[in-house]
């Protein structure tokens, strides 16, 4: 568990484990959801479509007519 303190102007510093384990870097974005209950979720938008790419299993090919059926 990691902790940070927010200053008087709103601002606070992500505690190194948590920007490691989601790979945050400076210029990445978050968005901030509150709950009704007052939990906050943070999801990390440092990841655009392009980048995500599907690799196909080693040893397996499909076709598209394969696939089709």
């Amino acid at each position: 568990m990691s902790f940070a303190t927010m200053t008087s102007k709103g601002q606070t510093t992500i505690p190194k484990t948590v920007r490691d384990a989601t790979g945050l870097r400076a210029g990445d974005k978050m968005h901030f959801t509150v709950l009704e209950d007052g939990t906050i979720l943070v999801r990390v938008k440092n990841r655009d479509i392009r980048d995500l790419t599907i690799k196909p299993r080693k040893g397996r090919h499909v076709t598209v007519e394969q696939m089709d059926r």
